[in-house]
């Protein structure tokens, strides 16, 4: 984990460990390559799926047509367009309004329009007159509970309790009564209701709906905004049923209003939906009330949707429940992270019938089955794997650049595949993939909307049946650009994820016909514009295109490549593992590099100073761990143009970021320079972030003139050689020699002061780079890199290595109190074989089990049975022969354990 700012550090733990943090957007936990929006009819969009907020949002508001402005465009005799009719009925203010009725226009578009047209639609403009007089104070007024928590509101806001009820009620009900047109005069009687709604006169409103809009037979636009006020003023009668289908009949009539409809319906049970569908009096009313049946329980929708297909295959409602099936199960398919089946916290399944089918060349699926082997069949496997070897053995071997096309694409890890492993989902989480395809695919037969064949071919991508994704996706005929703009993007995905190998002629082809996905545009930013993203950046077509060739290059081998797709080069800082690293530099350094590797990979070998320097300062420090010192030598030689590891200075002023390259002192440590003779010390008591001073001590260095109080790497090499030397001789400076060796390898190990030394960092603060964790793979990732920076890849310390310099300086040496101090600090290096004992033996006690405080018990006195029967070797030694020294003395009064440990 990078070192910016501590508070940053424990912020991302706590995002990591809870799916309830507010800062956390599950609608970025996905890659929406299936456009929810491509549906015809806007007027759903808002409910169209999502979990970060009630309704979906994504959207312009201006895509949902408003049936006012449309009826009143329509009132107007299509004179104005469908914008000059919104500003005419909703942004005008009164006064304009006024002049033009007193024969004196000034605004420009009434100006052009001019008087004829008040003359013409004279009571259409006298009521937007009375309607916007009103409008300010149409809302209900807002009565605070004394123990309310919410915010109290300001007590000028208007509402309708302030206008005089007797006068404004005679004004709309003269207004009603002198009306001619039926539709002006319906909208009249609307707003008596409304008036009354939100005076609290509820018993008024329903009577006023009865006698003033009812009458007129007329069911357009005016007729279900009255009907919506009605099933307000019910609502406040708790007469919720009759309010409730009222709601609902304007669910179904408003295409703007739909959202408003649905929450003020409060269908919080299944009775409220069982009593709209008895009332439900045809087919399309019985149908929505599946739609809304479905919308509210969504575990499994397919279904519901049949009884939809029943009624009406054809219905917009029904592909606005397939539209949402589907971004459901992309949930579980197109994750940003798949994360690691080894991972005890995420269940990855990677075998389902319908997401890891088997393929061959040319990408058809066949269905996979668990396999039931014969006897003899099971003799034949065996020694066909035993002589011929098996794709296991391959890919554990790490032999993958030897692996057929079809292995390639039957790779279980090979991504997109159906997973459980998101945040924000369960064990409920179902895979409904193959029902959804079985009902797209008879829909499309009756239905002549395009979209059930786009559903299907998508549908085929996900099941990875990409020749017939393909097929189906060149059978569509349409002119609807939505739909051709998802056509085309799916041909990219079905090219591209049905690749078995990803060589240089293919990603020739990628730069040749898709270089749009993988070429990153410069993005302006207006002035209102910061550098500061909530969430970050929101998956794209683009982003999951670069995570399957990250997948692709890593199941073939080219962890280099693979890791660059994700990452920059400077994140090799964080988590130095060797191999990795040697597979970035074999990228680095290839010749004759394709276009895409030179323009979409190379970009990302950023920064470092001396690239060359960089990778020697990592070979050397593995090199040092293991006490390979010749070897760390040779390559720090290559190192000494160092300049320091690659760290930024983040500066935060009003929500705007500034990032600056750090610039090390002179005096400063930079990964390779300024190092403390300390490092050959001993600790005085274990704390990290003391000085150096406080926590170490110097040993006597007067007989090894080449350790010098300060160093650079290259220099602590040469002494480790020389001291080598030196440690072979018998007598006490060869015993001296060694155990400062140990010392030097115990004090860079995860336990010592100067542990950041050898893992490429910059101080000793904690981090995941000094867990403890443990795995036995030589590479703890199993899809990519990405997200590289969130685990530890370094490869464990050996506290061997350390204990035999130790065992040498103990047998050389004949000083008590010398060999007293050599076993403590051979007891210290035993501690962290326990630890990593330990990490490799969790407990695997679940906290739902009724007995887990009594197994968690015996658990623990199992492990301090076995620290003490084989990792207190030293301690138990330096107790039964050394207690009387003055070494053993003074380190119970500085090491609490080794106190406890002695009584």
């Amino acid at each position: 984990m990078k070192k910016y700012v501590l508070s940053f550090a424990i912020l991302s733990l706590f995002y990591v460990e809870s799916k309830a943090c507010a800062w956390a957007d599950p609608d970025y936990e996905y890659f929406n390559l299936f456009t929810q929006s491509i549906i015809r009819d806007k007027s759903y969009l808002p409910f169209l799926h999502s979990y970060s907020t009630r309704f979906y949002t994504d959207f312009k508001n201006s895509q949902i047509p408003n049936e006012n402005v449309e009826s009143w465009k329509k009132f107007f005799n299509n004179q104005l367009s469908y914008v000059e009719t919104d500003y005419l009925v909703n942004k005008m203010n009164i006064g304009d309004l006024n002049e033009l009725k007193n024969g004196n226009p000034k605004n420009q578009l009434l100006k052009k329009l001019g008087f004829n047209f008040y003359k013409t639609y004279q009571e259409g403009i006298d009521y937007l007159i009375e309607a916007k007089y009103l409008e300010p104070y149409m809302r209900i007024n807002y009565v605070e509970n004394p123990n309310s928590f919410y915010y109290d509101r300001d007590q000028v806001d208007k509402n309708a309790t302030q206008l005089d009820y007797k006068k404004t009620l005679a004004a709309l009900t003269s207004l009603y009564n002198a009306s001619k047109n039926t539709e002006v005069k319906q909208r009249y009687g609307y707003q008596i209701v409304r008036f009354n709604h939100y005076t609290r006169n509820y018993d008024a409103a329903i009577l006023a709906f009865k006698n003033y809009v009812e009458p007129i037979k007329l069911k357009g636009v005016p007729y279900y905004m009255a009907l919506d006020q009605l099933g307000g003023a019910q609502r406040g009668l708790k007469m919720n049923s009759d309010a409730n289908w009222n709601f609902f009949q304007v669910f179904m009539n408003s295409k703007s209003h739909k959202e408003s409809a649905f929450v003020s319906m409060k269908l919080s049970d299944t009775a409220s939906f069982n009593n709209i569908l008895k009332k439900a009096r045809n087919n399309e009313e019985k149908n929505m009330a599946y739609f809304l049946l479905g919308y509210e329980d969504f575990n499994n929708p397919i279904p519901i949707m049949e009884k939809m297909y029943e009624i009406n295959p054809d219905s917009e409602i029904l592909k606005v429940m397939a539209v949402r099936s589907i971004n459901e199960l992309e949930r579980s398919y197109l994750p940003i992270y798949y994360y690691d089946s080894n991972d005890p916290n995420k269940t990855v399944s990677q075998k389902t019938s319908s997401t890891l089918s088997n393929h061959d060349t040319n990408g058809e699926a066949a269905e996979t089955k668990d396999e039931k082997l014969s006897f003899w069949q099971k003799i034949i496997r065996f020694f066909k794997n035993l002589f011929g070897g098996s794709k296991t053995d391959k890919t554990d071997n790490g032999n993958k650049d030897d692996q057929s096309d079809n292995e390639l694409v039957d790779n279980p890890n090979r991504i997109p595949f159906f997973t459980k492993n998101n945040y924000w989902y369960d064990e409920s989480t179902k895979n409904f993939l193959d029902d959804l395809e079985e009902f797209t695919n008879k829909t499309k037969e009756k239905s002549k909307d395009e979209y059930w064949q786009i559903a299907d071919a998508y549908l085929k991508f996900l099941k990875k049946d990409y020749k017939k994704s393909i097929q189906l996706l060149n059978d569509i005929k349409t002119s609807n650009p939505e739909y051709l703009e998802e056509i085309k993007r799916m041909k990219v995905l079905n090219d591209i994820v049905s690749q078995p190998r990803i060589d240089a002629e293919y990603e020739n082809h990628l730069m040749k016909e898709y270089s749009e996905y993988f070429v990153e545009k410069e993005v302006k930013k207006d002035s209102t514009q910061t550098d500061y993203d909530y969430y970050g950046p929101k998956p794209s077509t683009a982003s999951f295109l670069k995570d399957v060739l990250a997948n692709r290059y890593f199941i073939q081998g080219e962890d280099g490549k693979s890791f660059l797709m994700n990452n920059k080069l400077s994140d090799l800082q964080y988590n130095p593992n060797s191999s990795l690293v040697k597979s970035v530099e074999e990228f680095y350094r290839k010749p004759n590099k394709t276009q895409f590797e030179q323009q979409i990979i190379s970009k990302n070998m950023n920064n470092v100073g001396n690239i060359d320097a960089f990778f020697s300062i990592i070979y050397g420090d593995r090199a040092m761990r293991q006490a390979d010192f010749e070897k760390a030598q040779s390559f720090y030689r290559k190192a000494q143009q160092f300049t320091g590891i690659p760290r930024m200075d983040y500066e935060w002023n009003n929500n705007t970021q500034k990032i600056t390259i750090h610039q090390y002192n002179t005096n400063e440590y930079n990964g390779f320079n300024n190092i403390s003779n300390l490092v050959f010390g001993h600790n005085v008591w274990v704390s990290y972030q003391s000085d150096p001073q406080k926590s170490m001590e110097k040993e006597d260095y007067t007989q090894f003139p080449m350790i010098k109080p300060l160093m650079n790497k290259l220099e602590i090499a040469d002494a480790l050689i020389e001291l080598k030397k030196l440690g072979s001789g018998k007598d006490e400076k060869g015993s001296k020699a060694n155990q400062l060796i140990g010392n030097l390898l115990y004090n860079t190990s995860i336990l010592g002061y100067y542990r950041e030394l050898f893992v490429m960092d910059i101080d000793n603060t904690n981090g995941g780079k000094y867990d403890f964790w443990n795995t036995d793979k030589k590479n703890p990732y199993q899809y990519y890199y990405k997200n590289f920076l969130d685990k530890s890849y370094i490869e464990p310390d050996n506290f061997d290595l350390a204990i035999t310099y130790y065992k040498k300086a103990l047998d050389l040496s004949n000083n008590k109190e010398q060999k007293a101090r050599i076993l403590f600090q051979m007891a210290s290096a035993e501690q962290g074989k326990y630890y990593q004992y330990e990490a490799k033996n969790p407990s695997a006690i679940d906290y739902s089990d009724p007995k887990w405080s009594e197994k968690s018990d015996a658990f623990q006195k199992q492990l301090d049975q076995t620290k003490n029967q084989k990792f207190r070797t030293y301690f138990a030694l330096l107790k039964t022969q050394y207690s009387d020294t003055q070494t053993a003395k003074s380190l119970m009064g500085s090491c609490s354990y080794f106190n406890y440990f002695m009584k």
